[in-house]
């Protein structure tokens, strides 16, 4: 809370500044300040990392790396972008994975299925819980609620191919028709 405070305190600052000639200070949005606190309070795995190639000045779309250390995913690096409204919190950040993966919850295009993004999304969660959310996506992936079917479908009735399938995509190779690059 206190940073809060601190950004506030800085921005009137500035603004008293532009009122006696210095240069113009864009206000921020009330999602531009939740997302400045979440960030600030991010408590990532040592397997996740956070960037912005946008600079530091583009708070509102960022990118996320999961390194998983478990599961059929170990050692692959997969990166979300991230994009977030200025009426954040109260609508979900829109998250797309940018490494193509062989994955039952991510589709050939990036889009994710998780339910905190959809439905289940209340403004009390944040950057961190969707992280975390991604995250046990590679440790646990979700045969039950698919957006690639196929990979569901050899995850829930054969275990051993769908992890071929898996090491196949992240060494660079095809599963089926689908050419996967390296993300190992």
């Amino acid at each position: 809370m206190i940073g809060l405070f601190k950004v506030k305190e800085k921005q009137r600052e500035q603004a008293q500044n532009a009122n006696r000639g210095g240069a113009s200070v864009k206000k921020q949005s009330a999602g531009e300040l939740r997302l400045h606190k979440d960030i600030s309070e991010l408590n990532l795995p040592s397997s996740c990392s956070i960037s912005f190639p946008n600079g530091k000045d583009d708070l509102m779309n960022f990118e996320v790396s999961i390194k998983p250390d478990d599961g059929y995913y170990h050692n692959g690096t997969f990166v979300f972008t991230f994009q977030v409204s200025p009426v954040y919190p109260h609508e979900a950040p829109k998250v797309k994975c940018k490494t193509k993966v062989y994955h039952p919850n991510i589709d050939l295009e990036g889009n994710v299925c998780l339910n905190i993004l959809r439905e289940d999304w209340k403004p009390v969660l944040n950057i961190n819980t969707v992280i975390y959310g991604l995250f046990h996506l590679f440790t646990e992936p979700n045969s039950e609620d698919p957006l690639n079917h196929d990979a569901a479908a050899v995850l829930r009735d054969n275990p051993k191919l769908f992890e071929t399938n898996v090491r196949r995509a992240m060494t660079g190779g095809y599963v089926g028709q689908t050419f996967f690059p390296r993300c190992i």
